[in-house]
């Protein structure tokens, strides 16, 4: 039985190339020649120069893989294609006539002549094709209805995929005009669509479109490099218009694949708070890890499996994970297991506040490289429990600083949190504890271990942060419960909060001239609690104080109204790395420091915790001890 031959519409492309190859080789002669055929050639010689230069097309156009396009979607790139083909077929027939003929009938002016009207011919048609199929889809496109007319935020390459992807007849959005963030692009539009103001004016350009009749329902963002507090504002203009605001999938959401039909995600805390992505020095980054073996403690929390995720990335010799809590090391564990396979690695369940266990794991491990970012965190629970929050924040630094020297560790990375610059509460001192014994030891700089201190805020999502807290308030229909109406935080992405640790971290390393001081990460403006409760309140389509109620419940144990990252004594520096500046905090002698940590570390283990307080009062001046500390201490006249 003769195998069934199926033709698709890239042979019937091959056809109507090779046809119009061998019509631009006549025509080429033809308008040379002034109408006549080449000197000294009869029909027969015709009739073989042409096919044989229609031969060598097939061969080229296929070699120049010009059938992978489609018609309907003929491009800029889809021209260069066909260039590439034709040159080749041209430059081959007339290498291969002048070694038979040494071009002696031929003139050399027909190669440009033949090499333009291919061009032509070629292209052409593909063109005509794609102009008659817009044609068409704007006609359907205006003859459908209810179809949700939309105003994008952002006039670049997002919002030009997003008007392609719109274009269908059977689309869902119908995009009524764009914003742009300067006024370089206004006056001007992308495929039709007209862009009519800077995102400053959103509220005028509704108003404009909605006396024209096409008001929009839906503001979309398209560029997710927008500014936090820019999203914040469009939030706030949507509510008060009453329009809905929404953004569409990052490059980074598409997991998967692309999809089929264009959906559309709903604005999240993130897009509120996130900020535009720094350029970070990855050559940097990779020269510290690449190739490295990486021990991160405390791998199972927030920060410490965002680092995971993007360490493995740099393709790290081996990447130990060390954590005392089961479930957290599994799951860290088997996700890596999925997404890096390849990555050797070492779960490991031990507590840094066992310095016989974290000993035998850098023997065991050798690290070059060791991200310390194991902490008791939820500030409340640390100050009900003073003794296990400077046993794990305090001690254990020193257990796993000391334990690096020992082990000849090339680079230590301690974790801190703004909540360390003039604390008033124990695990801020207990983080501030810690950064002093890491200076100590870099600005001692008496061994192979380099000591790499950084400070950030609130990172959103983490175990403890509020962002979580309302979440689960609003699934429950509320309050949603803030401290304190004047509330303020610095916020920070998991993502952008690890980028910049490893980026600070290569930078402090590869400057020795920075020994003992704090790398401090610039987490923007801060944002009002409150304001971020009604925010969300409002992206899950409710009204605050309407549909949600907000309840102020008072400032809780240690807690302080605004966040500082700096000390006053301690201003701020910018370094060459963006997104990074600098402080220089007073630093101890490590021989005091270490006697005043040995009488600490007694106390904690024997859960005297007025005892440890008051030694931590001691070690940091600037600490302001809560009324529960003093309660505890009896400290109130000392203090």
């Amino acid at each position: 039985m003769m195998p069934r031959l199926t033709l698709h519409r890239g042979h019937i492309a091959l056809v109507h190339d090779l046809v119009m190859a061998a019509l631009s080789f006549l025509v080429a002669i033809f308008l040379r020649m002034d109408a006549t055929w080449v000197p000294g050639w009869g029909a027969d010689m015709l009739v073989i120069a042409t096919a044989l230069f229609t031969a060598i097309a097939c061969v080229s156009f296929l070699t120049a893989r010009m059938y992978k396009g489609v018609w309907r979607y003929a491009s800029v790139n889809d021209l260069l294609t066909i260039a590439r083909g034709a040159t080749v077929t041209v430059v081959a027939f007339y290498l291969l006539m002048f070694l038979v003929t040494r071009l002696q009938d031929l003139p050399r002016s027909v190669l440009i002549i033949n090499w333009l009207v291919l061009l032509a011919l070629l292209g052409g048609p593909r063109f005509i094709y794609r102009s008659w199929k817009d044609r068409r889809r704007t006609a359907k496109q205006v003859a459908g209805a209810g179809r949700i007319p939309v105003l994008l935020a952002g006039a670049g390459d997002e919002a030009e995929l997003f008007l392609r992807a719109t274009s269908a007849p059977d689309a869902e959005y119908r995009a009524v005009g764009l914003i742009s963030e300067g006024a370089g692009r206004v006056g001007r539009n992308i495929h039709g669509v007209d862009v009519l103001g800077e995102i400053g004016d959103f509220a005028g350009v509704v108003e404009q479109l909605r006396a024209k009749g096409q008001g929009p329902q839906r503001l979309i963002v398209t560029d997710d490099r927008l500014d936090g507090s820019v999203v914040r504002r469009l939030l706030d203009e949507c509510d008060r218009l009453g329009l809905t605001l929404a953004r569409i999938p990052r490059l980074t959401d598409l997991k998967d694949g692309v999809e089929d039909k264009l959906s559309l995600r709903p604005i999240a805390v993130e897009d509120l708070l996130g900020r535009p992505q720094n350029l970070l020095d990855r050559a940097g980054v990779q020269a510290m890890l690449t190739g490295k073996r990486v021990l991160i403690t405390g791998a199972g929390g927030s920060i410490g499996s965002e680092l995971v995720r993007q360490v493995a990335g740099y393709a790290p010799e081996m990447l130990a994970l060390f954590d005392a809590g089961e479930f957290n090391l599994y799951a860290i564990d088997l996700e890596l297991a999925k997404t890096h396979p390849d990555v050797p690695r070492r779960p490991m369940l031990g507590d840094v506040r066992d310095g016989q266990r974290v000993r035998a794991t850098m023997a065991e491990i050798r690290p070059d490289v060791v991200f310390h970012a194991a902490a008791l965190k939820h500030v409340p629970m640390v100050e009900c429990n003073p003794d296990e929050g400077l046993l794990t924040n305090a001690i254990g630094t020193r257990i796993v600083a000391d334990a690096c020297v020992e082990a000849g560790v090339r680079v230590m990375v301690q974790i801190s949190t703004d909540k360390a610059v003039n604390p008033t509460n124990v695990m801020g001192a207990s983080k501030r504890v810690g950064e002093m014994y890491a200076q100590a030891l870099d600005m001692a700089g008496d061994g192979h271990t380099r000591f790499v201190t950084v400070r950030f805020g609130n990172v959103l999502g983490s175990t403890g942060s509020v962002v979580p807290l309302f979440q689960k308030q609003l699934a429950e229909g509320g309050p949603l419960t803030v401290t304190h109406p004047d509330m303020t935080r610095y916020f920070m992405t998991v993502r952008e909060a690890v980028e910049l640790v490893l980026q600070a971290s290569a930078f402090g390393l590869a400057h020795p001239d920075y020994r003992g001081k704090i790398f401090v990460l610039d987490m923007g403006e801060p944002v009002r609690i409150v304001d971020l409760a009604r925010q969300m309140i409002r992206l899950a389509g409710l009204r605050p104080d309407a549909d949600v109620k907000i309840a102020f419940t008072g400032l809780r144990p240690g807690e302080k109204l605004f966040e500082e990252i700096f000390h006053g004594s301690e201003p701020p520096m910018p370094t060459e790395a963006k997104g990074i500046l600098l402080a220089s905090p007073r630093w101890v002698d490590r021989a005091e420091l270490g006697g005043a940590l040995d009488d600490l570390d007694i106390a904690c283990r024997s859960h005297q915790g007025d005892r440890a307080v008051a030694i931590v009062s001691r070690l940091v001046p600037e600490y302001t001890l809560s009324a529960e500390a003093l309660a505890l201490t009896g400290a109130t006249e000392a203090k």
